[in-house]
């Protein structure tokens, strides 16, 4: 393989999945093993979706208002320390004689990072750069009457575009990429870009530093039991050529965590460091990821694929709602949002007053995006799953929270009536909704994917005053 497809590979095979298996399909160990690739968690390049086919629209309905919350895109480790680590590990053990000769090749991969990608920690790549780009251009063309020019008084007025991001500068850059692909489709476009700390309780409300909630006796024990499935000592081999060095130097599962994550992200790099690397090394850059067996990628990304779910999830093991609940002010956000989008478009005087809102767009992280497509109750998210062992074959985090993951509430309106649909799109794929439609006349009820907002809006305020109690 060359160095490159190792991420054309990545992107191709994930579109490809992603398209025969709906989100909320079934993983089994023989479809993780055809595509160790989803192994990678949270780092899974964006699942760019190909010929996608919507439902029909009602008739007499056309989308006016579009609602997203997305994840930056494809971005460096976040830790710095953690690409030294592996270069500072690696280099004493070679000064000390102890490595193989793939160790050796793992620290020359370990260098080009450490001198690299450390000073970037966190940074959105390039590869991330057009993620984001291809969700806006998709939307625009998928969506375009939303972003037409309106009549107001006799003149065309270009409908606003709402743009907040989490002060972290891999969301702005992302917020930059998309809105700077739809001015470029249509330049009158003029998006208000926002980000500051006041806007952060609702596009990024999860506190790192809160996590007692989720280390209850019932989740340990069942995650205990895929943590002891986890074994470094093959890997381990191939690297250093000394177990007794081993045994006295490296704390071998933090070595092993650390590599695995760091293999495992490359393939959201940009060219560059990637050419880098395979010439220092002298092999093909994807070579790192697979110093580990395929096994070996299932066996850790079921205990990952536990912690994720136990932490933000809906895992029954948890006593508490504390994950979902930080997800709370961003759908409070979106129903708020869109009442002020469809009150300026649908109300006269409003309209004449001030300019119509064609999309709320928000840009923040996983830690939000999980849980908010928890509390939704969207299908692929709402597992209840107590033993962890089984929690793959219905919950993926790689399906819920790759790399720029979105989604998108698109609104639709009628001329000949008042009543708002929405339909939800997840990764740009049609969602469907645990909401009953409650018109007294059953004949006006929509079809899935698209429901009465009356309806959703009623199910999800329900939700978040359940939360408050």
């Amino acid at each position: 393989m060359k160095k490159m497809d190792f991420v054309n590979g990545f992107f191709l095979l994930a579109a490809g999945f992603f398209l025969v298996a709906p989100l909320n399909a079934q993983t089994s160990d023989a479809e993780l093993a055809k595509h160790p690739e989803f192994t990678s968690s949270n780092y899974l390049v964006y699942p760019e979706p190909v010929n996608t086919n919507y439902a029909k629209i009602p008739a007499g309905y056309k989308p006016f208002y579009i609602s997203h919350y997305g994840r930056h895109g494809s971005r460096y480790h976040h830790s710095d320390e953690e690409y030294t680590y592996l270069f500072e590990t690696l280099s004493k053990a070679d000064s000390a004689q102890k490595l193989t000769e793939i160790g050796k090749q793992a620290l020359a991969y370990a260098k080009v990072l450490a001198n690299d990608a450390a000073p970037r920690k966190g940074d959105l790549t390039q590869v991330g750069v057009k993620q984001h780009e291809g969700i806006a251009s998709r939307m625009y063309k998928n969506f375009r009457e939303v972003f037409k020019d309106w009549k107001i008084g006799g003149k065309k007025v270009t409908p606003r575009v709402k743009a907040y991001a989490s002060t972290s500068g891999r969301c702005i850059v992302s917020m930059a990429a998309f809105n700077g692909e739809l001015r470029s489709l249509n330049p009158k476009i003029k998006p208000e870009l926002i980000s500051g700390k006041s806007y952060m309780k609702f596009i990024s409300a999860f506190d790192w530093g809160k996590l007692d909630y989720s280390k209850v006796k019932a989740y340990t024990d069942e995650s205990d039991k895929l943590w002891k499935n986890v074994n470094p000592q093959p890997f381990l081999k191939k690297l250093f050529n000394d177990s007794n060095y081993v045994v006295k130097n490296i704390e071998t599962d933090k070595f092993y965590n650390r590599f695995f994550e760091i293999a495992t992200s490359l393939q959201g790099m940009d060219k560059q460091l990637l050419d880098d690397i395979a010439a220092n090394a002298k092999i093909p850059a994807d070579s790192i990821v697979n110093l580990f067996t395929t096994e070996e990628k299932i066996t850790r990304w079921k205990a990952q694929n536990a912690w994720w779910y136990s932490l933000v999830g809906t895992s029954p093991l948890i006593a508490s709602s504390e994950g979902l609940k930080s997800a709370a002010p961003t759908l409070q956000n979106i129903l708020d949002e869109a009442d002020e989008a469809i009150a300026l478009d649908t109300s006269t005087n409003a309209r004449t007053a001030q300019t119509p809102i064609a999309a709320t767009l928000r840009f923040g992280h996983d830690a939000t995006l999980l849980p908010l497509a928890a509390l939704m109750q969207l299908p692929f998210a709402s597992a209840k799953v107590s033993d962890l062992t089984k929690l793959h074959e219905q919950w993926n985090d790689f399906k819920i929270i790759p790399m720029a993951a979105n989604l998108q509430m698109v609104f639709y309106k009628s001329s000949g009536n008042n009543s708002i649909l929405v339909k939800v799109l997840y990764n740009e794929i049609e969602q469907t909704l645990p909401i009953e439609c409650k018109d007294t006349n059953k004949d006006k009820c929509p079809a899935a994917p698209y429901y009465r907002w009356d309806d959703v809006r009623e199910f999800y305020s329900a939700i978040l005053y359940t939360l408050k109690k």
